[in-house]
Formats: structure tokens, C-alpha cells, sequence
């Protein structure tokens, strides 16, 4: 993300900043460490209002940046829309697909985006420690003239040295992590990536329908050009009951979930749904999350959520 912005900004540039989310703040904060950020903030968990979007790009900017998956309030952003609105202002778009990519559709080229990020650690289901950039002809014009890049994370260098005859990164590389990486792309190809989404699709919408059977309710407000993630599930803390010791007695209970990130803290809990993810450890999920919030007194009765699940995932 750092990468991205600082090699194609410099003090005077306009950067516009959308934010919905922990993650859109921080995409605000590095762009703040190397050009002029005009905020473009909504409520966390609320949607983007193209509209506002527009207004900003009228009044000029040299790159937009965009979460297109904000985990940390589950909501899936519009890159396509706002990847149109970049092109026709000629300004250089650069995307966040960091829990997208591989576990949703994520059409870089098709949207626009002139710069893309991913971790290896999310739906690719590698072990962390590496991020990839895709990168357009038009946002490496751009970079020749910054004239001071960041100097690890110069995205010239690592072109670079890809375009040598044995391609290389500029700076010792993480070569443990390469190979993993290379497996988990094997594992990625012998899934089929199409299978692989549906895959993803298919067991975060039998998340959230075993949550809505147990009223629970999402977190993220839509509108129309917003949709849930696909990626992680956001529900909103029952009543009565704090997010935060959910999660913990989940965690007693042998499953990871997450909770919410600073203002949201106690108010949401998260359960995620990417890389190696089976219909078994969504299935496990539910069923202790039944026990936990019938042991608080939310719910009265169990398997009503696990057989709502059950019936989305018979779809695989």
C-alpha cells in the first residue's frame, strides 16, 4: 500500500482518500506521509456515495485510493464505479485487494485500477510476510516523474529488475515464502479459480444466513452499488451481549472469530471465510457459536442456525 502510493505521489499531489473502514484510514495515513490527502470519510460500515466521489474528482486529483474489501466492517466496495469515474479524470487508481483477490471477482484491468494489492497471506492462503502489486503502463509513466520514491519500496526498481534476463527483486528476497507461495497458486490453479469464488460466495452467505436465523444482524449498511463481503462476515453484537466476549468464549471454545477494530471494538464481531475454508469449519463455527449465545440466554434453541447454513452449503 505504502509502495503504491509513494511511487506514484509527491508533496503537492492530490490524493483523494476513501474511507468506510480501518483499512481506508490507513490507506489515508501512508497517502498523508507523501501527499496532500483530501478525506473522503463515511461512517464505518456505511456505503460509498458515488456522487461525493465525483465531486471530488471534479475538483482534480492526481490518484484515488479505495479498500475494495474492508474486513474490517464487512463490506464489499464498488471498484468497478469508481474505477470508471478515475478513467474519465485521468487520474490513477489505486486499490486495495487484499481480501479480495482469489476468494471474489477482482477484474483489475476490466475496472481500471491502475495499481493493485494483495497479501499473501488471505484468500491465496499462503503463509505471510509477501504483498504483489499489479501495475498499468500509465501509473509507471507517472512514477518517472516523482522525484523522490520511497527507496525499499520503489516500484520502478522492482520493474526493474523484473525486465532483466534473469528476473530478480532489487533486494534480497524471501525466497522460503516465494515457494510457498508457488504452492499456494498450484493449490489456487487445482481448484480453479472460479470454483474457488463460488467457493467462498457459497460459505460466507451460509454464515450469514445461520446468523439471520438467530437474529443477528449484519453490519454493514448497503446501498446500490455496495454488497456484503464475500470474504469476511460483520455482525452487529446481539443485545445484551459485547462482541469482544463472544469472541473470547468462542476461543474457549477452540474457534478463532474476530472482533471489532478500535471504535467498533465490543460493538461487532467478525468470522472470516477465506483461503482453505470448509464447509466443515463453517458448519463447526455455527454450531459453537449456537452454544455460546444460547449459554448467554440470546438464543432459546439449538440448530436452527447449523441447519440454515446446511442448506446454503448443499448448493456446493
Amino acid at each position: 500500500m505504502e509502495a503504491a502510493v509513494g511511487s506514484v505521489t509527491q508533496s503537492g499531489d492530490k490524493v483523494i482518500a476513501i474511507e468506510n473502514g480501518k483499512f481506508g484510514e490507513r490507506f489515508k495515513d501512508l497517502a498523508a506521509l507523501y501527499a496532500e490527502v483530501v478525506p473522503l470519510v463515511f461512517e464505518w460500515g456505511h456505503p460509498i456515495d458515488i456522487e461525493m466521489v465525483k465531486e471530488k474528482l471534479d475538483n482534480g486529483a492526481k490518484a484515488v485510493t479505495l479498500v475494495h474489501n474492508e474486513t474490517s466492517t464487512g463490506i464489499l466496495n464498488p471498484a468497478a464505479e469508481i474505477g470508471k469515474l478515475t478513467k474519465k479524470h485521468e487520474a490513477i487508481f489505486i486499490m486495495d485487494g487484499v481480501t479480495s483477490l482469489g476468494g471474489d471477482d477482482v477484474k483489475v484491468d476490466e475496472w481500471g485500477v491502475d495499481i493493485a494489492v494483495v497479501g499473501s497471506q488471505k484468500c491465496l492462503a499462503a503463509p505471510p510476510g509477501l504483498a504483489a502489486v499489479s501495475v498499468s503502463e500509465k501509473a509507471f509513466e507517472a512514477m518517472k516523474g516523482i522525484a523522490k520514491r520511497p527507496y525499499y519500496n520503489d516500484l520502478l526498481a522492482y520493474k526493474r529488475s523484473a525486465n532483466k534476463p534473469k528476473p530478480e527483486t532489487p533486494y534480497t528476497p524471501a525466497i522460503p515464502l516465494f515457494y510457498a507461495l508457488q504452492e499456494a497458486l498450484h493449490i489456487v490453479k487445482e481448484e480453479g479459480i472460479e470454483s474457488r469464488i463460488i467457493r467462498h460466495r457459497t460459505l460466507t452467505e451460509a454464515i450469514r444466513a445461520a446468523v439471520a436465523e438467530m437474529n443477528i444482524e449484519m453490519f454493514p449498511q448497503l446501498n446500490e452499488y455496495s454488497l456484503y463481503s464475500n470474504t469476511i462476515s460483520a455482525m452487529k453484537a446481539p443485545v445484551g451481549n459485547d462482541g469482544e466476549d463472544i469472541k473470547n468464549d468462542m476461543k474457549k471454545r477452540g474457534i478463532i472469530i474476530a472482533g471489532g477494530q478500535e471504535r467498533l471494538k465490543g460493538k461487532i464481531f467478525r468470522i472470516g471465510c477465506m483461503g482453505i475454508v470448509t464447509a466443515r469449519d463453517v458448519l463447526s463455527t455455527i454450531q459453537q457459536l449456537e452454544i455460546v449465545l444460547n449459554k448467554r440466554g440470546y438464543i432459546d434453541s439449538l440448530g436452527t442456525g447449523t441447519e440454515a447454513a446446511i442448506q446454503v452449503i448443499d448448493r456446493l
